[in-house]
């Protein structure tokens, strides 16, 4: 077992304080369908929604246990990392400030201040997420926080690898395919790092936020001109450094580029055929079995 790999497992462990397993469920309908044994982990289960509470909270410990004078984090975020770090503020009993693109649904920031509460301050700025990012590092640096990023930090991806845990743990192995959306590259290289050989690997990002598709192209992170924000969660002008180091030697035939206006699609058919809400970036995986074949 690697080093990575031990470090995942016991963030997972660590994580089981906070909550629960999310739910690995074989879908019926996607079975059917594609004939296949389709199975969905159900991040959205979680406290917040979204995979992202998994890297704050790895991040956000490991922080408090080697600095524990450390009393204020700040973060940028279109919505669920925000959410995450919210939600473990509250829990480790620390202050947040939170920097969010003006373009972020009000639910996302209305759920970040409830999970946040008086642990948290909530700061709309930039267009982008990349404008906010910039403002958010210029406030940390100003304050002496210390600064949570969405994917681009080592325990961040470790955290975000807890996932192919819980699915090696409840499968009793790994899967034959994983099949993962990407925005900045968290979890992606996360789950890669983890998985390794065991599992065929097929990632999915957005039209207007392809950054991992341009990287692979160019040989290194490359930041896109325009970004369509309408998957939020995906949309990222620029793959992390550290991320895109941990997937830069996959083929590109294994990065699916999908037309956002698919996504609405998917996300009907799943809300009304299964009672399954999806946002956008979460509809991405689902989507992508239809250029499978």
């Amino acid at each position: 077992m690697t080093e990575f790999q031990e470090n995942a497992r016991a963030a997972e462990a660590a994580m089981r304080a906070v909550f629960e397993p999310t739910p690995l469920q074989r879908n019926d309908h996607l079975s059917e369908r594609y004939g296949a044994e389709i199975l969905l982990k159900r991040e959205d289960l979680s406290p917040v929604r979204s995979y992202k509470l998994r890297g704050a909270f790895n991040a956000m410990r490991k922080v408090l246990a080697t600095r524990p004078e450390t009393t204020q984090f700040v973060c940028a975020s279109a919505g669920n990392h925000a959410q995450g770090v919210a939600y473990m503020c509250r829990h480790f009993g620390v202050k947040g400030v939170i920097f969010m693109p003006v373009t972020t649904p009000q639910q996302k920031i209305g759920k970040t201040g409830i999970f946040g509460g008086d642990a948290v301050a909530i700061r709309l700025t930039g267009d982008y997420f990349d404008d906010t990012l910039a403002a958010a590092q210029a406030y940390c640096a100003q304050v002496g926080g210390h600064f949570l990023s969405p994917f681009d930090d080592e325990d961040v991806i470790e955290g975000q690898a807890s996932v192919a845990v819980e699915i090696e743990a409840q499968l009793g192995g790994m899967p034959d395919h994983l099949i993962l959306p990407v925005g900045g590259g968290g979890l992606s290289a996360g789950m890669r790092s983890y998985a390794g050989a065991l599992a065929a690997l097929t990632l999915v990002e957005p039209a207007g936020g392809a950054c991992l598709a341009a990287a692979l192209a160019a040989g290194e992170p490359v930041r896109l001109r325009h970004v369509n924000t309408f998957a939020d969660g995906a949309a990222v002008a620029q793959i992390g450094a550290r991320t895109f180091a941990r997937l830069a030697d996959i083929d590109p035939a294994q990065a699916l580029v999908i037309e956002e206006d698919r996504l609405c699609t998917t996300m009907l058919e799943m809300l009304n055929i299964e009672g399954i809400v999806l946002e956008p970036a979460g509809a991405l995986a689902v989507d992508a079995l239809k250029d499978m074949g």
